[in-house]
């Protein structure tokens, strides 16, 4: 008896998890709830000669995940702050007011609404200190302090570095001069993990809510690390954090390597660059600084989905947009598991994993 009641309280929190909406029961019974994640997309759209294209809106962009098509719950265009898209169907266009998620009527507010969780982009600088370093590591150092300073919109600033270990030289901050006395008081050190540092990277980043930028400058291939890029790929694309990867020629000296970091920035929706001087590097800097600013940042709430592995993200430009110009962001991300909350008299929410997609 005790066996079939565990049964049947497991199909009903499954279908709960798959019909995504909150559930609460009768009165004097517990109450259910069911958090559904949101889903955050950088998304820059081009030319077919690489410029950038602004000023579109909401209906403009099409989103479908494994197949089932999804409605906007927030857009942005560049550094405004995201707004709530209430309709997409006529001429409707975002709200000036700040963004909340759906919640039920009566039920207390979230603490964390969603106009927190689509806030300012944290960029996390990750800084190959390893021996490959040894040539052009003041130059290089240079291109990095000029990359802060350009960063004027940026919520907040991390700058990590690398070798066979990760060091923390300043965690995330407002404050500019930390992060560029961090940068000038690296020095040259061991060989490189850079695979593991990442994925640490990523974690860390993977905390904080709002847009997520990790911008590696790494000066040749891997050949400490015991993680396969490919669960670093995975994480970053689950958790919905861009990577942008600056290479100086020595990467070249192994295809290996410059083939994984070209499909890892691509798959988060970021970009990959192979600079052969140090003029390179910075060029390669303003460009990241230039994508940042021209990003839409969209986000749904996700649409019942039985598949509870990988999903797949596609977004395109509808009407005669979609063959004019080219949509770059993350192409999928694996769901965090479902939580549930049960209380005697009160709908309880549980707030979802740190992680947001």
């Amino acid at each position: 008896m005790l066996k079939k009641c565990f049964l049947s309280l497991g199909v009903v929190l499954l279908v709960l998890s798959d019909s995504g909406v909150r559930v609460s029961a009768q009165e004097g019974e517990p109450h259910i709830r069911v958090v559904v994640d949101l889903v955050q997309l950088n998304v820059a759209v081009t030319d077919k000669k690489g410029n950038y294209i602004t000023g579109l809106r909401p209906q403009d962009f099409a989103i479908v995940e494994d197949g089932i098509p999804q409605k906007l719950a927030t857009f942005a265009e560049g550094n405004e702050s995201a707004r709530r898209v209430l309709d997409l169907t006529g001429d409707s266009k975002p709200t000036d007011q700040p963004a909340a998620p759906p919640r039920d009527a009566g039920s207390p507010a979230s603490d964390s609404s969603l106009g927190a969780l689509v806030a300012g982009a944290n960029v996390f600088i990750l800084f190959d200190t390893s021996n490959y370093m040894y040539r052009g590591f003041v130059f290089a150092q240079d291109a990095i302090s000029d990359f802060v300073r350009s960063l004027e919109t940026a919520n907040k600033i991390a700058f990590y570095s690398y070798s066979r270990d990760l060091l923390r030289a300043s965690p995330l901050t407002e404050d500019r001069g930390e992060i560029l006395r961090a940068v000038r008081t690296t020095v040259a050190g061991d060989e490189a993990a850079l695979y593991n540092t990442l994925l640490l990277t990523l974690k860390d980043a993977a905390q904080f809510k709002g847009r997520r930028v990790v911008v590696v400058f790494s000066n040749g291939p891997d050949n400490s690390s015991v993680v396969p890029p490919e669960d670093v790929a995975e994480l970053a694309q689950s958790a919905g954090i861009s990577i942008y990867m600056i290479s100086t020629q020595q990467a070249k000296l192994e295809p290996v390597s410059t083939a994984v970091f070209d499909r890892m920035t691509a798959a988060t929706g970021g970009k990959a660059y192979f600079a052969k001087t140090w003029r390179d590097e910075k060029r390669a800097f303003a460009s990241i600084h230039d994508d940042l600013a021209h990003l839409y940042s969209l986000s749904y709430y996700p649409q019942a989905n039985p598949n509870r592995g990988w999903r797949g993200i596609t977004v395109k430009l509808v009407g005669s947009r979609a063959k004019s110009y080219r949509v770059r962001t993350r192409n999928g991300y694996r769901p965090q598991p479902s939580r549930f909350a049960a209380a005697p008299d009160t709908a309880q929410a549980v707030s979802p994993e740190p992680v947001s997609h």
